[in-house]
């Protein structure tokens, strides 16, 4: 009989955020850190390298530890589907540390697939509202601050008469538009830009 590994899985949404506390709690586990996967990207779905390697190594009675659900995933229908065929496919076990209900060493006898789905379903569920909710009050906030006339992106910067002579200067091949640049102190694709914007105000 094959010895049962268990496996740490932790994802961060980007490089710069921080693992440290899921690693934490893997290592509280006495989980081995070859046998840790980390993913740095969003949990939209699973094409994730690391998540995939691992579930290729899972075999039967494995364990995988995930801190909370969704850093498996965030996606309803795509958890679902994963904790099937990490459960029932390969038959290995998914612990959810800060979920002890999901954990699936618990139930025998086809309980775990009832209870683990009906659970999964309502926090998958619960889970993906609450990202809708979050999504749909910066949509709000972005728009309430367009009408109140907050401009998001790079500001525009003023034309300045300085600016405008030179450039009438440049236009009408008085001077080189490196003579031009060197006089504004710009580099070229700053003046560009603001030579598109000027003429757009004209």
């Amino acid at each position: 009989m094959s010895e049962i590994r268990h496996y740490g899985y932790i994802r961060v949404s980007t490089k710069d955020q921080n693992e440290a506390r899921q690693l934490a709690a893997m290592k509280d586990l006495g989980i081995h850190e070859r046998d840790f996967y980390i993913d740095k990207q969003s949990g939209k779905n699973f094409d994730r390298p690391k998540y995939q390697l691992m579930k290729a190594n899972l075999r039967k009675d494995d364990i995988l530890f995930v801190k909370e659900l969704d850093r498996l995933g965030r996606n309803a229908q795509e958890i679902k589907r994963e904790w099937q065929e990490i459960t029932q496919e390969i038959g290995a076990h998914i612990v959810i540390l800060d979920m002890p209900i999901l954990d699936t060493r618990q139930y025998h006898n086809g309980l775990e697939k009832l209870i683990s789905s009906i659970v999964l379903e309502l926090l998958s569920y619960m889970a993906e509202r609450e990202r809708e909710k979050i999504n749909g009050r910066q949509t709000e906030g972005i728009a309430l601050a367009k009408e109140s006339g907050v401009v998001f992106g790079r500001p525009k910067q003023t034309i300045s008469a300085e600016f405008e002579g030179i450039y009438e200067e440049w236009k009408q091949g008085l001077i080189t538009a490196v003579e031009a640049m060197k006089r504004v102190d710009m580099k070229p694709n700053t003046f560009y830009r603001r030579v598109r914007e000027y003429e757009q105000q004209a």
